[in-house]
């Protein structure tokens, strides 16, 4: 972006509109050229003012922000970020938005006083547009109401990962990644060995988007809790605000929960629980960093590889956001580069040349 950025607030309500530009106006470098009460008025906003961000309200009159948003993005796509409702119906909605294009997604200001934190999650996310690699803005992707979901990936019984797998997959992603993610999981087998996600999602909305994945999934997709025994077959997220850590208790593995500084402004961060598994032994590991902008899980993915680990980063080609990818290729963590499409099986090959064949940790 060249010049000072322009951004558009579009949200029914007068006194969020209010406080959201109040508080951006005051930061050199944005421009607040307008706001809309409903989609209707954004439309004709759009083409007067040209912003160069929107912020957009989930729940609004006359027609809601997720249809608006499909729209905006099949026919003028522009990067942005949702600042919804935090109720269930919201969050669901805001999960499916960033589905549909949208770059983040920030609880929406419950008062004055919190207003504060959500303008500067607006900022930051400006900022890391002005500075960060090109967004590859997207479409919204096939629903799971379409009659021909993407079959999970099969291996013919001489594949390598073809026998039972064992062993630990970690994935971390951020703008971007909810697509991805879900991109990934449905095409992994059901009975996969246990996959730990870092999504930089804020707190409300990790449970909705695990919910989202449960329904597309073959396997088991769950938001994490503290202590929780990791088990085959299941997919766990680490909650909004929450870093998440695996450890080793015996012959298990377990989730650690907690709520540390921020690392790279993210909680939960991607560096947290790539470090905690590369500090696991005895156990193969897989681990994949997806699109995001920034550098978070770059150093993680170093760990890792050090620890034996094999380690997979999403190439430019497939990447929404080829950013906290790029890192990690250029400081050396990346073994393989891979599109999101050739990642699945990429994985299991990765645990069989670890030995993933074999037992080595609880994980049934």
């Amino acid at each position: 972006m060249n010049g000072n950025t322009r951004v558009l607030i579009v949200d029914d309500s007068a006194v969020v509109r209010k406080l959201i530009g109040d508080a951006l106006r005051k930061e050199p470098g944005i421009d607040v050229v307008g706001g809309a009460a409903d989609p209707f008025i954004a439309r004709d906003l759009i083409l007067q003012q040209k912003p160069d961000v929107i912020t957009l309200d989930i729940e609004m009159p006359r027609m809601d922000g997720l249809t608006f948003l499909k729209k905006l993005m099949a026919h003028h796509p522009l990067p942005v970020i949702i600042v919804s409702s935090v109720t269930q119906s919201g969050s669901a909605a805001s999960v499916e938005a960033l589905r549909a294009g949208a770059i983040d997604v920030i609880a929406k200001p419950g008062g004055p006083h919190s207003v504060g934190f959500v303008t500067e999650r607006i900022i930051r996310a400006i900022r890391d547009l002005r500075s960060g690699p090109a967004i590859r803005l997207k479409a919204a992707p096939v629903t799971v109401a379409d009659p021909a979901p993407t079959p999970p990936v099969t291996l013919s019984a001489a594949a390598p990962g073809a026998r039972r797998s064992n062993g630990l997959i970690v994935i971390g992603a951020s703008t971007g990644g909810t697509q991805a993610i879900e991109t990934v999981l449905t095409r992994m087998p059901a009975d996969t060995p246990p996959i730990l996600i870092t999504q930089h999602m804020p707190a409300s909305f990790t449970r909705a988007f695990a919910a989202r994945l449960d329904q597309v999934c073959p396997m088991r997709v769950v938001e994490a809790a503290h202590n929780q025994t990791v088990e085959r077959a299941t997919a766990y997220i680490a909650p909004g605000d929450y870093h998440m850590e695996v450890t080793r208790f015996g012959v298990q593995m377990r989730t650690v929960l907690s709520q540390g500084p921020p690392v790279h402004y993210q909680r939960p961060a991607v560096d947290v629980m790539f470090a905690s598994a590369a500090r696991l032994s005895g156990i193969p590991i897989v681990a994949m960093l997806l699109t995001g902008m920034g550098a978070d899980g770059a150093d993680g993915m170093v760990a890792l590889r050090r620890a034996g680990a094999e380690t997979i980063a999403e190439d430019e080609q497939s990447c929404v956001v080829f950013g906290m990818p790029k890192e990690a290729i250029a400081r050396g963590g990346a073994a393989h580069v891979s599109t999101l499409l050739a990642m699945p099986r990429l994985v299991f090959e990765c645990l069989d040349r670890l030995g993933g064949g074999g037992r080595t940790v609880s994980a049934a």
